[in-house]
């Protein structure tokens, strides 16, 4: 099954796709570890700041080695691809789908840059995600600049990608207040277009709420902060309690808490 597949199945099936990111060895077992328990496919996400980290082809061998290790359905994306060159060093790395992200460049100069994208990435076969509307990053203020159906309807028809994620009040890191989803906004983008919808920033987000969006066409969901959040706070917490010096000792009381949210979150997403 491609990723283009996975993601019109999830959302005919009214389910999504736990999209998680990972930034090394521990990380990934946790995704692979928890993944295995709930029989849920995994969809590997790296940033370029993730790829810079490990070196891509060290990266995508790590993934691959897991997914073949842990014997479940999965797929490696790039998440938030700032440039065609990024996009095409991925697609040639042997990426299963590609984020392109123009969301912050004027409407026409995204789908310009997203149309572009989709020509590349079409003899591989890979999976085109690309954001539309404002979904705040870290350091960015969250509110505003919500994606509308109309938008949403012309970028798909003029681009041709395969997902879109779209702007209707969660953002990128920890929320400064409680976030609530616009879910009129997100029935009225399912309704104009028939892609597959992203959430990008479900961290922190309520279950309840993010269980309400995969019922009106989102499709994937993705999780980032609370991994890199979970595991950190929970190997801070044994360091000031130890003097163990062996990482092999101290690191997997992270990665088991880490486990345990993704289990969590595994279930959320597919009901």
């Amino acid at each position: 099954m491609s990723v283009k597949q996975l993601l019109k199945s999830c959302q005919q099936n009214r389910e999504a796709v736990l999209a998680t990111n990972f930034y090394n060895l521990e990380t990934l077992q946790a995704i692979m570890r928890a993944a295995q328990i709930t029989s849920s496919p995994v969809l590997l996400q790296l940033t370029r700041s993730s790829i810079d980290y490990m070196g891509l082809k060290q990266a995508v061998a790590m993934a691959r080695q897991a997914i073949a290790d842990y014997g479940i359905n999965g797929w490696i994306h790039l998440d938030h691809g700032g440039s065609i060159e990024l996009v095409e060093r991925c697609l040639d790395a042997g990426f299963d789908s590609v984020m392109i992200d123009a969301s912050e460049q004027p409407f026409e100069e995204n789908v310009a840059t997203t149309r572009r994208v989709v020509e590349i990435a079409a003899p591989y076969g890979v999976n085109v995600e690309a954001e539309l509307g404002y979904v705040a990053k870290l350091g960015q203020t969250q509110g505003g600049g919500f994606t509308t159906a109309e938008e949403a309807k012309s970028f798909v028809e003029q681009t041709g990608v395969d997902a879109l994620a779209v702007s209707i009040g969660s953002a990128h890191g920890f929320y400064k207040q409680a976030p609530k989803l616009d879910i009129a906004r997100l029935c009225e983008i399912h309704a104009a277009t028939p892609v597959p919808l992203v959430l990008h920033g479900s961290s922190g987000i309520p279950h309840d709420m993010v269980r309400e969006a995969i019922a009106n066409g989102i499709a994937k969901v993705n999780l980032a902060t609370e991994i890199k959040d979970t595991f950190m706070r929970h190997l801070k917490a044994v360091l000031t309690n130890t003097d163990e010096i062996d990482l092999r000792k101290v690191f997997p009381k992270a990665t088991d808490a880490v486990v345990e949210l993704l289990i969590e979150k595994y279930g959320v997403v597919r009901g």
